[in-house]
């Protein structure tokens, strides 16, 4: 059966990869540009042809040699759904990391895995979907309330932080731009205004959306990736935005993405969004399926997940749409497939040359094992109760994430062949008879805490430390998913607090009178402050990947000092969180949030203690449109190496409606144990770049700003200086 699969794509391939001395048109000419190419093949293609091509499933076009083409592939963190794979921490975890660089790395070994994994199930006839280059990730959208179940796949609440790290995974899995080919396509989604609730997404409308939100908070990442990091493809979301669906939307397509970005790769539609146009009971907006895929592509989306656009050829039929506009959107399709080198002989493209063993190598393996340690934010550390001594005679493990490998795996992700529980890595760190396991609760019940947890621990007689591992699931939060348990719907949830049966557990656990330290599972913020108060310490582990078990358990035993940041503000409780379907960002993150978080964005202890001096500027005058650069040094007081993050934020006095803080600039640095670094920040003219309300657009003003500098976004860790631009 694979042979007669095999044989086919070999001699469809074959027939478009002729070589320049061979080549019978253009479109076989591998030496021509490949906009060339693209519009020689798409002058050979009749309607019904193109019409095939526009779809994520496109078929072959046997007489001129075009294979068929899966375009949906996942990489959110790691290759994702075609079997074996590294898995990364979730997108959330690699967030916390603050660490540009360590992405960066992390998403060539992804991109690596991709080729290689791409080529292998070439060589087996095995091309379906998951298994192509195209990889519709990064999410890059805003974080704005911590009830979104998505929210997981995302790199946080703060504009700047997501465009930094989202551009770095576009990097990593696209390659050297300047490569005759790519090595993989990257798509940012989803475009735009998008962060919940999942249960209405096909029918909700984000509407009544201010110019200033619209411009400084959920627009900043996508313009940052087509226009720097230069991503391959956009999605456009699910949602109305201002009564148009996202992919039928001239405002954000024509006017904001092409137009004023200039971008001119593939908009690709979110599976069945265009089916919502005119589906009974989501948007409505269309009457017929043939004006609603004559209006999508009009606006420029090029390529749909789902079967609408088979209604194309009668939509041009009835005068809805011409040819020469499904022209525009075919040639783009038919050029990124080129880009790729799918079109031509393997023996042209470099990155055909990757061997199947880089996939989950000891290499990358190790890789997730560093982003895991990096991601672990210290949230408490109670008198010292962490680090714990490895002398321990008796260590109680408990909770409904101690022993499960799925949850730490997230969502969107692949299977590796081996993972680390943070059970199994805590028994790695002490002898055997040293450990005692118990699930003792499960995520949500209604039921009480069991009393045998109690017992248990009583049984013990002098057991020196109780683990707690708990929070929620993967299961529990995630996209449009099918629960209904007390505090989630859908996949979002309800409530952020802390599910009740495990809230008993830990109170009950307490009473015994050992150090009891909670690991916190999970994709999102947990309203946590009974449970603060009663832990000794509290490690934030998100979903950390297949080798998050060594990970946390190096944090607990003190062979890695923790210094992951919170990528989204922990509120005390759902009563501090506005109404989940009001977009407006009044009350909503760090930068606009006016009470009192339980830890605010940026935040993370340490085994060790920093201490900063006082920053200088690079210069005294200053010019709008000028760089600017701030030096601090930064002391490690402790007796321990360790990571400090350094954050930078611009506050802007001349404009009272605007954020409070906004992030600019951070780095994350290794200091020694007693030593200082200086640390130097850079701040490009765009740092100064807020909402102007005259001009209704964003800019920089002559003025002056402050610069708050520190390991926080909590105006008690930041220092000031302030700066005026003439």
């Amino acid at each position: 059966m694979k042979i007669k699969i095999l044989i086919p794509l070999l001699m469809l391939t074959g027939a478009i990869a002729a070589s320049c001395e061979t080549a019978q048109h253009p479109y076989q000419n591998s030496s021509l540009p490949f906009d060339e190419r693209a519009a020689d093949l798409l002058s050979r293609l009749t309607l019904e042809e193109k019409i095939l091509l526009m779809t994520d499933n496109s078929s072959a076009v046997e007489r001129l040699g075009i294979p068929p083409y899966a375009w949906w592939n996942e990489a959110l963190h790691g290759v994702a759904r075609a079997g074996k794979a590294t898995v990364f921490p979730q997108a959330i975890g690699l967030a916390a990391t603050f660490d540009e660089q360590g992405v960066y790395e992390a998403f060539e070994m992804v991109s690596d895995e991709a080729r290689a994994k791409h080529h292998d199930a070439k060589s087996k006839g095995d091309i379906k979907r998951y298994h192509g280059l195209t990889f519709w990730t990064p999410n890059i959208n805003i974080f704005r309330d911590p009830r979104w179940g998505r929210g997981m796949e995302t790199y946080g609440e703060d504009p700047y932080l997501t465009a930094t790290l989202g551009a770095a995974v576009v990097r990593g899995l696209q390659g050297d731009p300047a490569a005759k080919y790519s090595k993989a396509h990257a798509c940012a989604k989803h475009y735009a205004v998008h962060s919940g609730p999942e249960w209405n997404r096909h029918s909700f409308d984000a509407k009544n959306i201010s110019r200033r939100d619209l411009l400084e908070t959920y627009l900043p990442a996508f313009k940052k990736l087509v226009t720097e990091a230069k991503v391959k493809e956009v999605m456009c979301a699910y949602n109305r935005f201002e009564g148009t669906p996202c992919c039928g939307s001239h405002t954000l397509l024509v006017d904001i993405l092409r137009s004023a970005w200039g971008f001119d790769g593939v908009v690709v539609s979110d599976c069945g969004a265009v089916d919502n146009f005119f589906v009974k009971g989501r948007h409505e907006t269309h009457a017929t399926a043939e004006s609603a895929v004559a209006d999508a592509v009009i606006a420029g989306t090029d390529l749909e997940c789902g079967s609408s656009y088979k209604a194309l050829a009668e939509a041009c039929k009835a005068g809805l749409i011409s040819e020469e506009q499904l022209d525009a959107s075919v040639h783009r399709l038919l050029r990124a497939r080129f880009e790729l080198g799918l079109f031509d002989d393997d023996a042209r493209v470099a990155w055909a040359s990757i061997p199947m063993s880089v996939v989950e190598s000891g290499k990358h393996r190790a890789k997730a094992l560093e982003m895991a340690r990096k991601s672990i934010v210290l949230l408490k550390n109670k008198n010292g109760a962490l680090p714990l001594s490895k002398n321990l005679s008796k260590v109680a493990v408990l909770g409904p994430n101690a022993n499960d490998s799925v949850m730490m795996w997230g969502n969107y992700n692949g299977i590796p062949t081996q993972s680390v529980t943070i059970l199994q890595g805590i028994q790695a760190k002490l002898p055997k008879e040293a450990v005692v396991y118990q699930k003792a609760c499960d995520w949500v019940s209604d039921k009480p805490a069991d009393d045998s947890v109690a017992l248990l621990m009583q049984s013990l007689g002098g057991a020196d430390a109780i683990i707690f591992v708990g929070g929620i699931s993967p299961s529990l939060e995630g996209e449009e998913m099918k629960v209904n348990l007390p505090g989630f719907k859908g996949g979002d949830r309800t409530s952020i607090e802390l599910p009740q049966v495990q809230v008993s557990t830990l109170q009950a656990l307490k009473k015994l009178g050992k150090p009891l330290i909670f690991v916190l599972c999970s994709g999102s913020a947990i309203g946590l402050a009974r449970e603060a108060a009663v832990a000794d310490a509290i490690v934030g582990a998100w979903y950390p990947g297949q080798e998050g078990g060594t990970a946390v358990a190096d944090v607990l035993f003190g062979d890695y000092n923790p210094a992951g940041r919170l990528p989204l503000t922990f509120y005390a409780s759902s009563d501090q969180l506005p109404d989940f379907q009001d977009y407006d960002m009044s009350n909503r993150t760090y930068r606009y949030f006016k009470g009192k978080p339980l830890f605010p964005f940026g935040y993370g202890l340490s085994y060790a203690t920093f201490a900063y001096g006082e920053a200088t500027l690079s210069r005294s005058a200053v010019s709008v449109g000028d760089s600017l650069s701030l030096s601090v040094e930064v002391a490690n007081a402790g007796s321990v190496d360790g990571d400090e993050v350094v954050q930078l934020y611009v506050r802007n006095p001349q404009d009272p409606k605007g954020p409070i803080k906004s992030l600019r600039a951070f780095s994350r640095v290794n200091i020694k144990a007693g030593a200082t670094e200086s640390v130097t920040l850079n701040l490009p003219p765009a740092a100064f770049e807020f909402f102007d309300p005259q001009a209704s657009d964003m800019g920089v003003k002559p003025g002056k700003y402050e610069l708050l500098y520190g390991g926080s976004s909590d105006d008690s860790a930041l220092k000031s200086v302030w700066v005026e631009l003439q």
